[in-house]
């Protein structure tokens, strides 16, 4: 009976995907439209790239410039690169110390105003980055934020608040990779192993997060990414002092300040090719799962 129902399956959803390729075909311009869209689309990414490599190529030659060891042997670009590395590499661990707990209990929980949460998860995300970068000095003008600080942490322009800034815009998306990982298990295998006796942390430990270590791995790769490109709130929370709270980014900005465009533009196509490199990573460990 089982084998009849699951042929009678395979050969109605056989029937429909046949049935639906034929509607396609009756329409190439769909196709060949969806197609050309895609190519102009990838294709104008793929020139921007390309000609800022050919500009920065074709100056270096002209004038015998070597921006690439120029921004090595820069002491300020250096501390800057240093700086970049490790507070983005704390904020991605952050993120996702955060994400996981926070993602299992938006995606297995059952909890009162649900949507509210998954709302306010998501507002980092929509926001836009100077508006966080705001929030964060304003939140340390009241007088809880006085108070943290007069702890003895110290985030306004200082490191501590890179962290925080880079923290609070990318921990979002590290959060939604993990979410997606967990909503893709079959929670059937959970429910199987609580009936053998074991307890929650125990299906946690040794279901749950052996399945979704890649999505976890992910969300860090994304999330660290991110947090090297990102310049809006780091500007507005931490300045841009060099030798003290100069990213990457900040240094593209104060090299375009002064009209050094060619180190300007080395150091980008240095943090291009580490964001495609971590790109390719990500797409590696998600694969075709949804975020949302």
């Amino acid at each position: 009976m089982q084998a009849a129902g699951c042929r009678f399956y395979l050969e109605t959803r056989y029937f429909f995907m046949m049935h639906s390729l034929r509607r396609v075909g009756q329409w190439p311009w769909v196709s060949l439209g969806a197609g050309a869209i895609l190519f102009a689309y990838t294709g104008f990414i793929a020139i921007l790239l390309a000609a800022n490599l050919i500009y920065l190529f074709s100056d270096m030659a002209d004038t015998g410039a070597t921006y690439f060891s120029d921004i090595f042997r820069s002491p300020d670009i250096r501390y800057a690169a240093w700086l970049t590395l490790w507070t983005s590499l704390l904020s991605c661990v952050l993120a996702i110390l955060f994400a996981v707990p926070c993602a299992y209990a938006l995606s297995r929980l059952r909890i009162p105003a649900k949507p509210l949460f998954d709302m306010l998860v998501d507002t980092p995300i929509i926001l836009p980055k100077i508006v966080v970068g705001v929030t964060l000095l304003v939140f340390f003008q009241t007088a809880m934020g006085r108070g943290i600080q007069g702890l003895g942490l110290q985030f306004v322009f200082a490191p501590a608040g890179i962290v925080l800034a880079q923290f609070l815009c990318v921990s979002p998306y590290a959060l939604r990779t993990v979410k997606s990982s967990l909503d893709a298990v079959d929670t059937r295998l959970e429910d199987v192993s609580r009936t053998l006796g074991w307890s929650s942390a125990q299906v946690f430990w040794r279901v749950t997060l052996p399945m979704i270590r890649n999505g976890i791995v992910a969300g860090g790769v994304i999330a660290w990414a991110l947090a090297m490109g990102l310049y809006g709130p780091l500007m507005v929370f931490a300045g841009t002092t060099r030798q003290m709270t100069e990213v990457l980014p900040t240094s593209i900005y104060l090299e375009l300040s002064v009209g050094r465009i060619g180190t300007a533009l080395a150091i980008t196509m240095v943090m291009v090719f580490f964001a495609m490199l971590a790109l390719l990573l990500f797409k590696r460990l998600v694969g075709g799962q949804s975020l949302w």
